[in-house]
């Protein structure tokens, strides 16, 4: 068996110890040995302020795992790069598709691995959707990502933020199942509702075609109560397709034929570790690429004032 690899994990919030965390002290690929963070901190392991400070000190890293927010990550991810690290970089991979661009030239030049984590691909239930939808003849389509963000980002201003995403930071997931099991696809409009008071979208009505010319809709709300969708539905000429609880369970004709438990995160780090040691990279940008487009064709519609 190869030796753990030594990891580095920056940016120590919700995400990293509800799902990085747990699935790192699982992985016997893995040892990680340092954490730096301006607020959190991860017990039994050196921590610092900043991956400067992280890379000086622990120079027998190899790989660091990057999960502050986007707007801030393109900086660590180069630094990182640049002293020779294999970069995790959490979704969505950074602020621009510009900046990700330049991050894997940098992997290239400095001759290490770039990861690109769209958590959602690794639902249990997604390559039984491609599976079924690449044998079969599709309709139309539409994504329904619907729920609260007071549920799940609670008191994180960076999401309102130039740059955060808004509604988007949930809808990238949706984008990133969509796009690995749906022909390629292009927008043609789209309206997004921006709270008076904030910077970011919080609902957005999307529509594409595919390459083919078939119809796909979006619909994201970030205000959903009760309970949450997250429903990626396709008409066929072998059924109709339900890919529900964030890509979970699959459904046809509404037989349920593939529902598993969640383990999107140690199959993240599964990947992380085939990649570092082919040598290779893993950076698809096409969900950022279709956020960029929304912003770019949407309409903005000014809706009331909303507050956490």
């Amino acid at each position: 068996m190869s030796q753990p690899i030594k990891i580095g994990i920056v940016g120590v919030g919700k995400i990293v110890r509800d799902q990085h965390l747990p699935a790192l002290a699982k992985d016997q690929d893995y040892r990680l040995i340092a954490a730096a963070s301006r607020h959190g901190k991860v017990e039994n392991i050196p921590n610092f302020p900043d991956i400067e400070a992280m890379l000086g000190a622990v120079p027998e890293l190899e790989a660091v795992s990057l999960c502050m927010p986007p707007q801030f990550r393109y900086d660590a991810a180069r630094t990182a790069l640049e002293a020779q690290k294999h970069v995790f970089l959490e979704k969505p991979p950074g602020a621009t598709v510009s900046e990700v661009e330049n991050l894997k030239a940098l992997a290239v030049k400095n001759g290490v691995s770039l990861f690109a984590s769209w958590h959602s691909r690794y639902a249990p239930a997604v390559e039984a959707a491609r599976a079924f939808l690449s044998s079969a003849k599709i309709k139309s389509a539409a994504i329904n990502w619907k729920e609260d963000v007071r549920r799940w980002h609670p008191n994180q201003e960076w999401i309102w933020t130039p740059g955060g995403f808004g509604v988007f930071d949930p809808g990238i997931n949706a984008l990133s199942i969509a796009t690995h099991i749906l022909p390629a696809m292009f927008i043609t409009s789209a309206v997004l509702d921006f709270p008076e008071n904030r910077a970011a979208p919080v609902a957005a009505h999307v529509t594409f075609r595919t390459s083919n010319g078939l119809p796909v809709t979006m619909d994201l709300d970030w205000l959903q109560t009760g309970p949450q969708s997250w429903d990626i539905v396709a008409d066929t000429d072998k059924g109709a397709m339900v890919l529900s609880g964030g890509g979970s369970k699959l459904a046809i004709d509404g037989r349920v034929v593939h529902d598993e438990p969640e383990a999107e995160y140690p199959m993240l780090y599964k990947r992380f570790a085939e990649i570092v040691r082919a040598g290779t990279s893993d950076v698809d940008l096409t969900p950022l690429q279709h956020v960029a487009d929304a912003f770019m064709l949407g309409k903005r519609n000014v809706v009331e004032a909303f507050f956490d």
